[in-house]
């Protein structure tokens, strides 16, 4: 599906569902000198890398996921996906040198990311997201960016039962010490991977952002803290009562 043949929902929020198609190129395998540099860049800006999530099965791009466990200075887990700008992104003209990204979640220190613990979706949902949204871009022929929101099916549903949370919005990260370095990692004279952080959203934020702008809502998010950190009982900053048009 091309971007020009995007389906939306009634509230304009685009929907996509998953298809069996052929593809121009073979199921990747992870680039070995790719990971490593990311693996780097992680190191250097967040924290030494405990623990690896590898893809066994992968279409399109192998994504795996990078984990950082928590520190004294970074008390949650950081999550960043590795693979996603083995392809570039279908951007608009002008927007080319945001053809490559990579995402990351990240997830309070209680949160139980065992194997034992991730056979439960209540706990493996930040991680199934970050790789649906690794592959999104290339599965649909278009693009993420800072403000993008993705609901979780049309009408959308919550990830779990023990959350109301039911979107995902790319920002740029907040929870890094240098920002402007992390957020762009170059790699060639014409390729720089951006890092975007995932903030879960509830459904009235991702409806506020439609009729109020994308501007509007990060002010709101950023005067309530909500920031990375996967909150799942967090303040809705966009109760309905409390718009005013």
């Amino acid at each position: 599906m091309s971007h020009q043949d995007q389906e939306y929902t009634e509230s304009g929020q685009p929907i996509y569902r998953h298809t069996e198609r052929k593809h121009d190129f073979q199921l990747a395998e992870g680039n070995e000198e790719s990971i490593e540099r990311i693996r780097n860049h992680i190191e250097k800006y967040i924290g030494r890398v405990d623990n690896v999530f590898h893809e066994l099965i992968s279409d399109l791009v192998h994504i795996d996921v990078f984990m950082v466990a928590p520190t004294p200075e970074r008390n949650y887990y950081s999550l960043i996906t590795s693979g996603m700008s083995e392809l570039p992104m279908t951007v608009p003209e002008g927007a080319e040198s945001y053809s490559y990204a990579e995402l990351m979640i990240c997830l309070p220190p209680t949160w139980n990311v065992s194997q034992e613990g991730f056979q439960k979706e209540e706990n493996y949902w930040p991680v199934r997201w970050l790789k649906t949204m690794a592959r999104l871009p290339h599965e649909y022929d278009t693009w993420l960016y800072a403000g993008h929101t993705i609901p979780n099916g049309d009408p959308a549903e919550s990830y779990t039962n023990n959350t109301k949370l039911s979107g995902m919005m790319l920002a740029i990260p907040t929870l890094v010490d240098d920002v402007e370095s992390f957020f762009s990692m170059p790699c060639s004279e014409d390729k720089v991977v951006h890092f975007f952080s995932l903030l879960p959203l509830y459904q009235e934020e991702m409806d506020f952002k439609l009729k109020k702008g994308v501007e509007d809502l990060f002010e709101k998010l950023e005067q309530a803290g909500v920031n990375e950190i996967v909150n799942i009982k967090r303040k809705n900053v966009c109760k309905k009562s409390f718009w005013i048009f």
